[in-house]
């Protein structure tokens, strides 16, 4: 791990003589927003040497130092972010002619805005989405069209950025974005010079000091299920995460949130009051007239129909207010409570089509590859997790009903950062599992891993020592005793090619590939293909899973962490890998 970030290093040094070799000042340390200009080629700069570079701001020293910085002083976040922007040749008004639908959120907030952005599109409007985190390469998070940005289109306005911000970090005290910063400043400046009709933008964490919130004046702004989750930065109460995620509220600017409980619900009532944005909670998707019968949804699961009416409602409102512009903004009927129910309008058949048409990878999907079939979702808190527990339940029998056999049930699981891993586990016990799989985000355990995958914040050890507390928090959750003596010995540098095993139904791999090659024990086509390589376990490991050569079928529920499904889908679909 540490030979390849002296790589990514050795590349941003490579990068930096060949700008000081070039008179590049006058270009770059404009404040006025300058995209028609085409910059200097650079040479020899291809995408992952974009990438790589992207990847220094992950571990920046000054970017830690911002963020101890600005910890005590959240609204230090916007006014650096609004540094950054001019250096990178923007300003915040510039971002008004992009006609943004802010969205935010805890839960559903991606889907919400996949369904917006595809509804909208589908009406002939060329959209740009820009969305985090990404599931196997960076420039997913940037999309126009529904698609994400080419790689010749990202490393070409990459360096426009990032050049800009590097001539100019000498005279602001060395100072550069963090990753996720950078990645904002890169969307705006795509989506204005790839003059998009519209911008959907998903929050990162939070809403009032996200660096997304130096939007200034948005088309309208939605907000998804509210729950618990980033409590170091949001804090530890749902209350306090409302009062963030209604931060993004603007006066004047229409805001529709999902129905929120009582708590939340009311301390989004008061920040819209006191912004004086007025707001209006959605009804239920069954509450839409339709002619042809109910809505169809292309994401699975009942949770995703609060999403679809979100949708619908900033949607609605958008065609709003770009078709009939000089409409007033009507206020909520009731002043005295200062939010209202959203009507339930009757959708248009392009609106409905939008909804049935979205795709959007890595939540509630599944595929079948044969006799193994996956069960993909994202979910990383407990109430998504609930959801996810909801759909697989009810897909996974629908499945086991047509499989006309036995079938082994698999759960891939890992968790990151502050998570509560052994409350998500606790809600995925039910489900009964015949195995429990458990792995790091590493997508393989060689050299050669996709630098889109890096992440230099945790260290390995970090990660498989948290893999090892999962299979702890699964097995005490099951009745399993305790084994003395089993864990996994890691090297500081080096990767373990052993799987780990404490019990017949758990096990830990160093990495994502070498969990799916033993779950799937060559039965899946496409991960038992010569170009896979394959990763040595112990033959006890080997014989443990003859239950998965036996059976039927196999289902795999993979959940815990976006990471994790991006990592298993590089794996999986051919298509994320090019």
């Amino acid at each position: 791990m540490m030979v390849r970030f002296s790589r990514v290093l050795e590349r941003s040094s490579v990068f930096a003589a060949f700008l000081r070799q070039k008179d590049w000042s006058s270009k770059f340390t404009t404040v006025k927003y300058s995209s028609t200009k085409a910059e200097p080629r650079l040479h020899r700069m291809e995408y992952q040497d974009a990438v790589c570079t992207l990847n220094t701001l992950q571990t920046n020293a000054c970017a830690l130092e911002q963020v101890r910085r600005e910890r005590g002083h959240p609204q230090l976040q916007l006014q650096a972010m609004r540094g950054f922007l001019e250096r990178a040749g923007l300003v915040v008004e510039e971002l008004d002619h992009l006609n943004i639908i802010h969205v935010t959120g805890t839960k559903g907030k991606g889907s919400t805005c996949a369904f917006t952005e595809q509804i909208l599109r589908s009406y002939g409007f060329r959209t740009g989405f820009y969305s985090s985190p990404h599931l196997v390469q960076v420039r997913e998070r940037i999309r126009i069209n529904g698609k994400p940005i080419g790689k010749e289109l990202f490393t070409k306005y990459f360096w426009q950025v990032y050049g800009r911000l590097y001539e100019t970090k000498d005279t602001h005290g060395g100072s550069m974005p963090a990753y996720f910063r950078f990645l904002t400043i890169l969307a705006f400046h795509i989506f204005l010079q790839e003059k998009v009709d519209l911008a959907v933008i998903e929050v990162g964490i939070g809403g009032a000091y996200d660096c997304t919130n130096i939007i200034r004046r948005p088309w309208v702004c939605g907000i998804a299920s509210l729950g618990i989750d980033h409590t170091s930065i949001l804090g530890d109460t749902i209350e306090k995460i409302a009062w963030q995620k209604g931060g993004i509220f603007k006066p004047g600017v229409p805001a529709f949130t999902v129905k929120q409980p009582d708590s939340p619900m009311m301390v989004l009532k008061e920040r819209a009051k006191e912004i004086g944005c007025p707001l209006w909670v959605c009804p239920e998707l069954e509450e839409y007239p339709a002619d042809s019968g109910p809505l169809r949804l292309g994401l699975a699961g009942h949770h995703q129909r609060s999403n679809a009416s979100l949708a619908l409602q900033l949607s609605h409102s958008w065609l709003q207010r770009r078709c009939l512009p000089d409409q007033s903004i009507p206020s909520p009927a009731d002043e005295s409570k200062g939010v209202s129910p959203a009507a339930g309008f009757q959708p248009s058949p392009i609106m409905a089509k939008g909804l049935e048409d979205t795709e959007w990878p890595g939540r509630t999907q599944t595929l079948k590859h044969g006799p193994v079939t996956y069960f993909l979702d994202g979910a990383h808190t407990t109430r998504s997790m609930l959801a996810c527990v909801s759909w697989f339940s009810e897909v996974a029998s629908q499945h086991e009903r047509t499989t006309g056999g036995p079938v082994v049930r698999v759960l891939l699981f890992n968790a990151t950062g502050e998570r509560d891993s052994a409350a998500m586990l606790k809600l995925l016990v039910p489900c009964h599992f015949d195995f429990a799989v458990f792995c790091p985000n590493i997508t393989e355990a060689i050299a050669s891993c996709n630098a889109d995958q890096q992440n230099f914040n945790v260290s390995v050890e970090n990660m498989l020592t948290r893999c090892l507390d999962n299979q702890r928090s699964w097995r005490l959750l099951n009745g399993q005793e305790e084994k003395p003596g089993d864990q996994l010995l890691i090297s500081r540098d080096v990767l373990p090619l052993v799987a780990a095993e404490c019990c017949s139904k758990t096990l830990v791999f160093p990495c994502i590939l070498s969990a799916l090659q033993w779950l799937s024990q060559g039965r899946d086509s496409i991960l038992a293909h010569p170009d896979k390589r394959v990763i040595p376990v112990k033959p006890s490991v080997t014989a443990k899973a003859a239950p998965l050569r036996d059976a039927t079928g196999i289902h795999v529920l993979v959940a815990g962490s976006l990471h994790l499904v991006g990592g298993v889908l590089k794996h999986l679909d051919p298509s994320f890998a090019s």
